[in-house]
């Protein structure tokens, strides 16, 4: 009878550091990204006017649900804030990935003249910052609830020729 307990608290203590350990879900850009609208200015007259579509992805690794709050993803050159996006309120399944898709609208409107912005365009290339952090909770079990908050932090270069994304690093 004694072996039987201790193989039963070996089975939950097993179960409880696995499957009911909470994990961070983790909040990403997606890498296909397309173009729809495409001006940049030349290294005399930088500015530059953006649009393209892709995808916030969420992935939980986790045993429940994880049901995040809506937020807003940042888009910076040098510092400053060129764009947003909104990231609507939704639930990423257990163990799955939610992909959320955006349009994203990006300008030099707000930059200040003192920026390198005209030597980054004469060389072809231009650098964004990408920010974002989304709150919300695990449910375990449809019993226990952990909030969790996950963050991403990415900078991507735009090789203006090929209007493609040239990389992305996180």
């Amino acid at each position: 009878m004694a072996e039987k307990t201790n193989q039963q608290t070996i089975v939950i203590l097993v179960f409880a550091l696995t499957v009911m350990r909470v994990k961070t879900p983790k909040v990403r850009l997606g890498t296909d990204i397309t173009f729809q609208n495409f001006s940049a200015g030349t290294q005399a007259s930088p500015s530059f006017d953006l649009s393209f579509t892709t995808q916030l992805r969420v992935k939980n690794k986790n045993f429940g649900p994880y049901k995040f709050d809506s937020s807003i993803a940042t888009f910076m050159y040098q510092g400053v804030t060129v764009g947003q996006v909104t990231i609507p309120k939704s639930k990423a399944g257990l163990q799955s990935t939610k992909k959320v898709g955006v349009t994203v609208n990006v300008n030099s409107n707000a930059l200040p003249s003192t920026t390198n912005l005209g030597s980054e365009l004469g060389a072809g290339v231009l650098t964004l910052n990408s920010h974002a952090k989304i709150s919300g909770k695990v449910e375990l079990m449809f019993v226990m609830k952990k909030k969790k908050s996950a963050e991403m932090n990415r900078t991507m270069t735009i090789h203006l020729s090929t209007k493609a994304v040239q990389s992305m690093i996180c």
